[in-house]
């Protein structure tokens, strides 16, 4: 199965303190619509580290089942405790998603025999599809290519990595060392044009929560020879790619998606809402690039 394109990591919509699966319907009703080739939930984005367990796979069941086998779920199903990684991974395969992304141990800082390790007692777990997502600015810690590669040769489950680095030379060192069958994704929107250019396969995109098309179009673009337009697109939205960044991830998201009608502007602490002088930024660039 091939994990290639445009993939979604879907915020998680809340309304008055609980999962609001309404907003969930309408925004994974809207992904397939726009032609995402995917969807990532209980991500970084959808603030998995602050859903219960019964929580993060009920959103996981939501997904697959409003999917309807119309786009694949990649489910975040990582952690920081092996042990927690696993029980999630395994509930995941249970609800059917297509593939787990599991992010670097954050905090605890393992070295990477510790990551090898953590990762192989979770391949070993489960028949999923495993991509593995290499975070440092959050994490701490950096996947490293000799551990990618390690893993790649320890088990057939790892099929690729999303790379949000901010590093091209990442890329390149990646493609080189594992080739052309392991899929690189980006994991920042305003790099995917740059990390394609040097071999990357696609995005796991905050972005496309609010422009799926937009962002679909750029990838699939670029990757059928169509660097002209690609680039096109890139220079229109990056002032939106880096506006929903211009504070901690998911609040700008979901300012944007409210604005939008699609949800309520609601966070979970220690995450809040944007202020006002940044909403007003964000608003005046949704306008500018015609989302508003």
């Amino acid at each position: 199965m091939q994990f290639t394109g445009t993939y979604t990591a879907i915020v998680t919509p809340f309304k008055k303190g609980k999962v609001d699966e309404a907003a969930l319907e309408r925004l994974i009703k809207s992904q397939i619509k726009g032609g995402v080739d995917g969807i990532v939930p209980v991500g970084t984005t959808g603030e998995s580290a602050t859903l219960d367990y019964d929580e993060h796979i009920r959103v996981i069941e939501m997904s697959v089942k409003l999917a309807a086998g119309k786009i694949k779920v990649m489910a975040g199903t990582g952690g920081n405790s092996t042990k927690e990684a696993i029980f999630l991974t395994q509930e995941a395969e249970k609800a059917g998603a297509d593939a787990s992304l599991q992010v670097a141990p954050y905090y605890n800082k393992p070295t990477q025999e510790g990551l090898f390790q953590h990762f192989h007692a979770i391949a070993c777990s489960t028949h999923l599809p495993i991509i593995l997502y290499s975070i440092p600015g959050r994490c701490g810690i950096e996947i490293g290519v000799d551990t990618v590669n390690r893993l790649a040769h320890d088990s057939p489950n790892f099929v690729g990595i999303k790379e949000a680095g901010g590093n091209p030379d990442r890329v390149s060192q990646l493609r080189a060392t594992l080739g052309h069958k392991f899929t690189i994704l980006s994991g920042d929107d305003s790099l995917t044009l740059p990390f394609m250019a040097v071999g990357a396969n696609g995005v796991v995109s905050v972005a496309s929560n609010v422009i799926p098309h937009e962002v679909v179009r750029m990838v699939r673009a670029f990757s059928s020879g169509n660097a002209a337009l690609a680039l096109k697109l890139h220079e229109k939205f990056y002032p939106l790619f880096k506006d929903l960044f211009i504070e901690s991830n998911p609040s700008p998201a979901k300012a944007a998606l409210a604005m939008m009608g699609m949800m309520e502007d609601e966070l979970r602490l220690p995450m809040v809402a944007i202020s006002t002088e940044s909403r007003e930024k964000l608003k005046k660039t949704m306008k500018a690039v015609g989302v508003l």
